[in-house]
């Protein structure tokens, strides 16, 4: 199946797109990358998964867990496997949104006496941007990604400048209950695609780290893929197919998570302050179609919107103080909203 994309201004340009060769490549490549970062991250195949399905599909992500999950290291490694541009931002209470996105400084051209404003591009102008504890910092200088993960671009003094494609935030995130935290708006956790979670290792997987990075040894990781490639991946997951029945099944799910919806579940109202909104359907569609992609299929399943269910509403349903009393997680309420609604029997 061929399938023609027009390319440039020129509407005369016409580029092939192959798609099941594109889709035969996203499925090598992701295994390509798992395998390079076994070298180094242990027993996290699950999250690396989760995180290959945001990216191939453009998405960023909210990377959590304890202290020591290699959580860096991953989106480090990644960089590296990717051959992309890496910057590191460490968030902290006094860390301003000039210190992200850039700012402008008055210089003089010393020949000619000439003042003029340059713009000084911020660490955000990279390919993968990490915000290590993005939540380490008070909103104002949060809310500088906004623009940054939705639009792809930096607005400064009234011109606009474009970041480099592809461009990904991943961020991590510490326990709430620590001092000097400030949790994330409702509106900036919802431009995370996905939020994966990173937790710690069984006895035999710590073991073989604790072995492993204490030695002498040094793993050298290769490069399996390019920018220009992660391009096309994201172009080619957008052309999978999502049946009308699981569409349908997934904007049911999603809306079944709002406490103000008519019909909702009595286990909603009583446990969730505010549910997902449109994008979780959005994401949840497109981290299904990724799975599928990452197995070289150009149809969605059910079991790939399986795989999408926690990782995109983890983050996205807001528990009541009915939730926290009875030690209900967000998982719990995942958990018995898939059991409340119905999976289609799609062949």
């Amino acid at each position: 199946m061929r399938m023609a994309q027009a390319s440039g201004s020129d509407p005369k340009r016409v580029e092939e797109f192959d798609l099941p060769a594109v889709l035969d490549r996203v499925k090598t490549a992701g295994r390509q990358v798992l395998a390079e970062l076994r070298k180094i991250i242990v027993g996290e195949d699950e999250p690396i998964d989760q995180v290959l399905s945001a990216m191939f599909a453009g998405g960023h992500c909210m990377i959590q867990g304890p202290p020591g999950t290699a959580k860096t290291i991953l989106i480090a490694s990644l960089a590296k496997v990717m051959n992309l541009e890496f910057k590191r931002i460490q968030f902290t209470p006094d860390l301003m949104p000039s210190d992200i996105s850039g700012t402008e400084i008055l210089e003089e051209d010393t020949s000619t006496g000439h003042r003029f404003v340059k713009f000084v591009k911020g660490p955000v102008f990279c390919n993968i941007l990490m915000a290590d504890e993005i939540n380490r910092t008070p909103p104002k200088t949060q809310a500088a990604l906004l623009e940054v993960m939705q639009e792809k671009q930096v607005t400064i003094g009234g011109k606009t400048y474009p970041l480099p494609l592809p461009h990904y935030v991943l961020a991590t995130q510490i326990s709430l209950e620590q001092e000097g935290t400030y949790p994330l708006p409702e509106a900036q956790q919802d431009r995370f695609m996905l939020s994966v979670a990173m937790n710690y290792l069984g006895e035999d997987d710590e073991v073989q780290v604790v072995r492993q990075s204490t030695s002498l040894s040094r793993v050298e990781l290769k490069q399996v893929i390019a920018g220009d490639e992660l391009l096309r991946f994201q172009q080619a997951v957008r052309r999978v197919t999502l049946p009308a029945e699981l569409g349908r099944y997934i904007v049911d799910l999603v809306a079944a998570s709002r406490p103000t919806v008519a019909g909702c579940p009595d286990f909603v109202r009583e446990y969730i302050a505010w549910g997902a909104g449109l994008r979780a359907s959005q994401n949840m569609a497109l981290a299904a179609k990724s799975a599928a992609a990452q197995d070289g299929r150009d149809t969605v399943t059910a079991d790939d919107i399986r795989k999408a269910i926690v990782p995109v509403l983890r983050h996205r349903i807001g528990l009541s103080f009915r939730a926290e009393v009875d030690r209900v997680t967000v998982e719990d309420v995942i958990r018995k909203l898939v059991e409340s609604v119905s999976e289609p029997a799609v062949a």
